[in-house]
């Protein structure tokens, strides 16, 4: 269905370094703008390789941190890079965090506007961990929702879990917002997510993060394997 694009920075002696060592860092002193704009190009110039060797496209979803609403210029930007790899937006995915959206509703509203208007799609990331992400739902169209993995990793009440989960699948359908659960890693769950309508599964059930040659070739894999 798609992909994610991680972060990993690779240390001299060959071991990865995580995001959580060094994200809140970059947070602090504002170099995430840089590594989030890196990423971007990293995935455009990915999709255009895709394109140029004939293999199936799939959507690519890049996260970008709140910091990024301050730039005005922001979303002529990526539309910039975009055209420069002649990539089309709707292979693109900008993630934002549901905390993110909460501190700039109004902001966001525009910004979302621009995003819409230049093609690219809109996911929620982190959905469930506010207090209003229903009324959140209801003032701006967002086009997809990943559901937070803590609605899988907590075990302490799971009917009242599952409860809550099959309304957000019904609640999105009526909104026909694509809905995608992250940290899946048991069956349980993706029967729970198959018969609750749950449109996209992401975790270790079916893969772990990948370097991008590994990714491509088993999309290539898959695509080989489909009756024409």
């Amino acid at each position: 269905m798609g992909a994610e694009a991680l972060v990993r920075w690779e240390a001299s002696n060959a071991s990865l370094i995580y995001p959580g060592e060094f994200i809140p860092l970059f947070e602090h002193n504002g170099f995430i703008t840089k590594l989030d704009f890196y990423m971007f190009e990293q995935v455009c110039q990915l999709i255009r390789g895709w394109m140029d060797c004939g293999q199936t496209i799939v959507t690519v979803s890049v996260n970008f941190s709140r910091r990024h609403l301050a730039n005005a210029h922001f979303i002529d930007e990526l539309v910039e890079i975009a055209k420069r790899y002649g990539v089309p937006a709707h292979n693109i995915e900008l993630e934002l965090t549901e905390s993110i959206i909460f501190e700039n509703e109004d902001l966001l509203e525009t910004v979302l506007n621009k995003i819409h208007a230049a093609g690219f799609t809109l996911s929620m990331d982190d959905f469930g961990t506010g207090y209003s992400s229903l009324g959140l739902l209801k003032n701006l169209p967002v086009d997809v929702i990943k559901i937070d993995r803590s609605f899988f990793t907590d075990h302490s009440d799971s009917a009242r879990a599952n409860a809550v989960i099959e309304s957000i699948m019904l609640m999105a359908k009526k909104l026909h917002i694509v809905t995608v659960a992250e940290g899946i890693e048991s069956r349980e769950h993706i029967d729970l997510l198959r018969a609750a309508g749950c449109d996209i599964v992401q975790g270790y059930y079916y893969a772990k993060p990948m370097p991008v040659e590994q990714f491509a070739a088993l999309m290539q894999q898959q695509t080989e394997h489909v009756p024409s």
